[in-house]
């Protein structure tokens, strides 16, 4: 039986103007950096593009080696939207990005215009498509001048390969160096990705504020400290948790003060009425200069539970002050 869409689905969630675009982006977005890989079950990775959809989440967010494999999470995204989504291409916000080692040899990471252009033509390969909504530069590149990693973004979107481009990772000097090239171009900046939670504030320092003045939507991953900011950590580690794998969250991060500021925390959002995760997904989205928040999830049920941050995005001023007191905490 072909899927049918939630025909409410777009009354369920917020939409926020990306920058000073004419793009919208659904408040809460979909990250494929996990669980999508052709070590995943298929079945699952389609029941929660489905359920986002349903729930009125239109962006999804992926890159070039995403996996595991790297790769596979593009080609199984691809063979789902062909067959869940296709009469929906039109309704729904595809990302990728290119930055990161993809392919052996010296055309396969990084920055130049060789580099960026085959990698976006093989993601389009893998996902079926003939463009992408926005396409990012991952990270970036020291070795290479900017002027030919920004005016390969504008070649891209020129060749009709990308609506939009972005930048992802990139500090706020070389953010405002970036943006300005791209506008001179004459293909704005339209999205900065940076990572960015309660435990990762760097953003604060800068960058925000530069993305504001310009007008440039931004769009947080990592909101969640990689399950930090969760209930996961309140008594410990837990023997499945990423941290015991020892992953990208390592082990040693769980430190006492940091299981002590993950618990008043988790004190403070209980006063909320809100679970640890939902505070931390607010907070990211209580700054209006923030256009969405990127979230995983292995699981249907998980999604379900992530969207429960739009219940109360609203902070009081004392709340906020609360939580900048524990976050002090050395």
């Amino acid at each position: 039986m072909s899927y049918i869409p939630v025909s409410s689905r777009y009354q369920s969630m917020k939409y926020n103007r990306c920058g000073k675009s004419g793009l919208q982006l659904s408040a809460v977005s979909l990250g494929l950096w996990h669980n999508f890989g052709h070590v995943d079950q298929m079945e699952n990775s389609r029941n929660i593009l489905k359920l986002a959809f349903d729930s009125g989440i239109t962006h999804f967010d992926l890159a070039n080696n995403y996996g595991p494999p790297p790769g596979s999470a593009e080609e199984n995204f691809g063979n789902i939207l062909e067959k869940d989504f296709g009469s929906y291409r039109d309704e729904i916000i595809i990302s990728t990005k290119a930055g990161y080692t993809m392919w052996d040899g010296p055309y396969g990471d990084w920055g130049s215009k060789k580099y960026l252009i085959s990698s976006l033509d093989q993601s389009l390969k893998r996902m079926q498509l003939d463009y992408v909504d926005i396409f990012y530069h991952h990270r970036p590149d020291p070795e290479t001048p900017l002027e030919e990693t920004m005016g390969a973004l504008d070649l891209i979107v020129r060749q009709g390969k990308a609506l939009y481009v972005g930048i992802s990772n990139y500090r706020p000097d070389d953010a405002a160096k970036a943006i300005k090239i791209l506008r001179e171009l004459g293909t704005p900046c339209l999205i900065h990705q940076p990572k960015y939670s309660m435990f990762e504030r760097w953003v604060e320092n800068g960058l925000l504020d530069l993305l504001g003045n310009e007008g440039v939507g931004c769009i947080p991953f990592s909101p969640l400290a990689q399950g930090m900011l969760t209930d996961k950590y309140l008594h410990g580690i837990p023997t499945d948790s990423r941290a015991a794998r020892n992953a990208f969250l390592k082990e040693s991060h769980i430190t006492p003060e940091r299981l002590t500021q993950i618990q008043k925390l988790n004190d403070i959002a209980h006063q909320r009425g809100q679970r640890l995760a939902h505070m931390a997904l607010a907070w990211v989205l209580k700054d209006s200069r923030v256009t969405s928040v990127l979230i995983g999830a292995s699981r249907p049920e998980q999604l379900t539970d992530s969207l429960q941050c739009l219940v109360n995005t609203k902070f009081s001023n004392e709340e906020l002050e609360n939580i900048n007191e524990v976050l002090s905490i050395a």
